[in-house]
């Protein structure tokens, strides 16, 4: 029985508490990072008031998400050459550097390049954080951890609007003070990771050391054919799951239903996640892999049909009730999967290229739902349904049970210390 572990699982306080201070830090960054996310929140008014056009501006927040889609995706191949510590430390002083240009840049052009930029160099240190959290953290504690890294992305994502409005109005409507404010709070987790993250991790496998090399690359990953499909669930399921901020509010404005049911729709998931996802993981932690993403893709299926009825709030509410909950049950699941799905030389291209996949369904879903509507009305959530029993299916048959335990692990600078006293990733074993 590791640390932390009771009869449920581990738990929640003792998890964090006796967790290294890699991985608190990587905790705290996460919502630190999260919370200076306002940028993507009011680019498009910052466009608009310096006189740029409406498709400009929409231009510019569609590039900027094409890049931190791109930034995942290359991070997840450099996490193994930059580590955790070099990739978040040149993640968010490039990320802080070139926000604070934005004030500065004298045409559109330059504004879109900076902006890919921001989007891209702000995604790059996901998947190295990811892999090191992974990697610091026993094997039972996986989902618990993945948990905590999700309470972190949607505590921070909840109070970014509000810390901008509130640096907004500081400046006295003005948006010098939020892009300097978001700039500074991404320099500040630069400097916190470059102080408590280790250069560089190495991981020692309890598996067969033929499986695994330092050689490793996304081709070898083409080849497991199963994590493949894992893959194309997830890019379903995040198409799906964006719908609530897209297509939802297209059919209640076709409806003529009022503004209200939707935003308590939203600030009701707000709630149920942020409130609840920590508690049910200490239950859920321990069912297999399968069945809690299965049902956390099955349920956000039932959640979207449910939508399907004459919409009215009742249908919004409980529709958004039944989503919410399968979030819940199978969220960390469903983060935590590609952390244990292949070899430990490969980790990190299993996380980045799950973060690549779930991005692009994020991006690529409220256009493919708009079109759907635009096309089918109301009869839009049937389709919309029928993608996320797919997405399901692909789930359900593509996850396999993990590699037995996590590879111990060690920091190259604690190596000669390990020769005294064991790793704290390694305590209980």
């Amino acid at each position: 029985m590791t640390y932390g572990q009771g009869a449920k699982g581990p738990a929640i306080t003792s998890t964090f508490r006796q967790a290294p201070l890699a991985v608190k830090t990587i905790l705290a960054g996460v919502f630190i990072n999260r919370l200076s996310g306002f940028l993507n929140i009011f680019l498009v008014l910052y466009l608009l008031a310096e006189g740029y056009s409406t498709e400009q501006a929409a231009l510019a927040l569609g590039v900027y998400g094409g890049g931190a889609v791109v930034g995942v995706l290359i991070g997840g191949g450099l996490a193994d050459r930059l580590g955790a510590r070099n990739a978040t430390v040149i993640s968010m002083a490039s990320s802080s550097v070139l926000i604070a240009s934005l004030l500065f840049l004298p045409n559109y052009p330059m504004v879109l390049l900076a902006v890919a930029l921001v989007g891209l160099g702000g995604q790059l240190y996901r998947p190295a954080s990811a892999t090191l959290l992974s990697e610091l953290t026993p094997h039972d504690q996986q989902v618990m951890i993945f948990a905590m890294y999700r309470f972190g992305l949607n505590l921070g994502a909840m109070a970014a609007p509000l810390l901008g409005f509130a640096l907004y109005n500081l400046g006295r409507q003005q948006y010098e003070l939020l892009f300097w404010g978001e700039a500074a709070i991404a320099l500040l987790y630069a400097g916190l990771a470059w102080v408590a993250l280790p250069a560089r991790s190495r991981v020692r496998p309890t598996v067969d050391p033929a499986e695994d090399s330092n050689q490793g690359s996304y081709s070898d990953l083409l080849r497991d054919r199963r994590f493949l499909s894992y893959l194309v669930a997830t890019f379903l399921h995040s198409a799906v799951y964006v719908q609530y901020l897209s297509t939802l509010p297209l059919d209640m404005t076709a409806e003529g239903t009022p503004i209200f049911w939707y935003t308590a729709a939203v600030s009701l998931n707000g709630f149920i996640v942020i409130a609840f996802e920590l508690l049910l993981t200490k239950v859920t932690q321990n069912w297999p892999f399968k069945v809690t993403i299965g049902l956390a893709f099955g349920l956000l299926g039932a959640g979207v049909a449910f939508y399907a009825l004459p919409l009215g709030p009742a249908i919004i509410i409980g529709g958004t009730l039944i989503w919410s909950l399968g979030e819940i049950i199978g969220g960390p699941a469903a983060f935590a999967y590609p952390a244990v799905a292949g070899p430990a030389s490969l980790k990190s291209r299993y996380i980045g290229s799950f973060q690549f996949m779930f991005g692009l369904g994020t991006a690529v879903g409220p256009m493919a739902g708009g079109w759907l509507f635009v096309q089918l009305g109301h009869s839009v959530w049937l389709v919309i349904a029928l993608s996320s029993v797919l997405a399901t299916l692909l789930a359900v048959t593509a996850v396999r049970q993990p590699r037995g335990e996590q590879p111990a692990i060690e920091t190259i600078a604690d190596a000669a210390a390990d020769r005294e006293e064991p790793p704290v990733a390694r305590a209980g074993q």
